[in-house]
């Protein structure tokens, strides 16, 4: 019927039976960027490329954590790892800007860095479960993919919060607490940009499609991005701590020993 009146629906439109509305107004603003970023997601020399920066990339990262930054805790040193994995190049800047331990001085954005960091590694894994298994595995519709993966990432990103307070001796009453007051905000903003990314751009790519995997990587570095100023006021209002500076870690270890 679609095709009868001459108007070529978006996948989503397509997966999801139709959208109307703001959603409909949405997609059709969005289109330009679709077809211009679809193709270039479905190259294969590209993703190539892609991954090759991404593990050379990786590799600084281990390196720099071993041999210069080994007062980090392993905690950080698996956020880093993981926000890498997910954003290479872009992720290694954003460690090297906020994360060593010889960085000259902290500030508010390194530390909504660092928050967003930390609650993006969590939250990305959620999403990459989410996503293989909505999608990729049970082929479900639009509305149950985006369900699920909302309920992975806001399980995974409450686990990293949940669990390290409880290390110290916070209950899980509190610490669940805790973590919906501080993590809940930026979760929600990371997440409604970055399932919506990835499913304006790959709804009806499948797992053995590079479409599919592209789409994920890119969409969790959006995520990232606007969820930063989000962290940033969360710190600046108190609302989260926005992690440790890593330059006090260094003095520390340098104390001990």
């Amino acid at each position: 019927m679609v095709e009868d009146i001459g108007v070529t629906a978006t996948p989503l439109a397509r997966s999801s039976g139709g959208p109307s509305g703001l959603t409909r107004q949405v997609e059709h603003a969005l289109e330009p960027a679709r077809e211009a970023l679809v193709p270039i997601l479905s190259d294969p020399l590209v993703v190539g490329v892609w991954a090759l920066v991404v593990l050379a990339c990786v590799g600084v990262l281990w390196w720099d954590l071993w041999s210069n930054n080994e007062p980090l805790g392993s905690m950080m040193k698996g956020v880093w790892t993981l926000v890498v994995a997910y954003s290479g190049p872009f992720g290694l800047a954003v460690y090297w800007y906020t994360g060593r331990t010889q960085i000259a001085h902290d500030s508010l954005w390194r530390r909504g860095f660092r928050s967003t960091a930390h609650c993006y590694s969590g939250c990305g894994a959620g999403e990459v479960v989410g996503i293989a298994l909505a999608q990729g595995i049970l082929a479900l519709t639009v509305g149950w993919v985006a369900a699920v993966t909302f309920g992975f990432a806001y399980l995974f990103g409450y686990a990293l919060t949940i669990g390290p307070l409880m290390q110290d001796g916070v209950g899980f009453k509190e610490a669940t607490w805790d973590a919906l007051l501080s993590e809940t905000p930026s979760i929600t903003v990371m997440e409604v940009f970055a399932i919506g990314t990835d499913l304006l751009l790959a709804a009806d790519a499948h797992m053995g499609e590079l479409l599919f995997w592209s789409a994920l990587a890119f969409s969790l570095s959006i995520g990232f991005l606007v969820a930063w100023p989000v962290n940033v006021l969360l710190v600046r209002f108190g609302v989260k701590g926005g992690m440790s500076n890593p330059a006090e870690m260094r003095e520390s270890a340098s104390t001990a020993d």
